[in-house]
């Protein structure tokens, strides 16, 4: 039989959707700023402050995804409904299941049924994207920093100046800049084709939760 759980929290999913709309608005503006793709308006104004303003929205969004992060990290730690995200790490540990999970990526199994919501390869995938996370965030404000000389970006010069010298300078901290979007843009198309996969061919709904919040699975009997 199959039975229906709720795994995903409406601060969660929410949470998340802030996230892709950000890492979307983000990409899009940090290509205009590496590389500007439209030409401002000509109007009888002395000034145009076309890049400008594509970067003071990407810098907003930054913030927000910074903020989105922090919000993330603190219900994985200490939210309630995060519980069985937390019981993930186990199942990461399990040797059965990881042997479970690739036999079902091969078409060979069924999907094992973990006690936490994440496989043991998205497990690792999650925790690689946050890793990714912290780097495109303190690469983001190394940059900021060096704009903006006064107010938080003064504050931030004195803590953040030796990360950037351990980078290498700021050449390579806006090169790491790079890296992390690309593997973000690489992430994305993999993650949705694997929750379409999960939904369709393993019939659990991973679609569907993240609008619902209720996934599906098969009714352990009462022996």
């Amino acid at each position: 039989m199959i039975e229906k759980k709720f795994e995903f929290s409406g601060v969660l999913r929410f949470n998340h959707w802030v996230r892709v709309a950000t890492m979307l608005v983000l990409v899009v503006t940090g290509f205009y700023i590496a590389y500007p793709f439209l030409t401002p308006f000509v109007n009888d104004e002395p000034t145009n402050f076309m890049n400008a303003l594509w970067r003071a929205w990407h810098i907003i969004f930054g913030f927000v995804l910074i903020g989105s992060t922090l919000v993330k990290i603190y219900l994985f730690i200490f939210d309630r409904h995060s519980k069985k995200e937390r019981i993930s790490f186990f199942d990461f540990l399990s040797l059965r299941i990881w042997i479970q999970q690739i036999k079902y990526y091969m078409l060979i199994g069924v999907h094992p049924e973990g006690r936490g919501i994440y496989n043991p390869l998205q497990f690792i995938a999650y925790f690689i994207i946050f890793i990714n996370l912290f780097i495109i965030s303190l690469t983001g404000l190394i940059l900021y920093m060096h704009v903006y000389h006064e107010g938080l970006g003064g504050m931030l010069y004195e803590f953040l100046k030796p990360f950037e010298v351990l980078m290498g300078g700021l050449s390579s901290v806006r090169e790491w800049h790079h890296i992390t979007m690309w593997i973000f843009l690489l992430f994305i198309p993999i993650h949705i084709y694997m929750a379409v996969f999960n939904s369709i061919y393993g019939k659990s709904g991973a679609i569907e939760a993240i609008f619902s919040g209720y996934t599906w699975h098969n009714k352990k009997e009462k022996k």
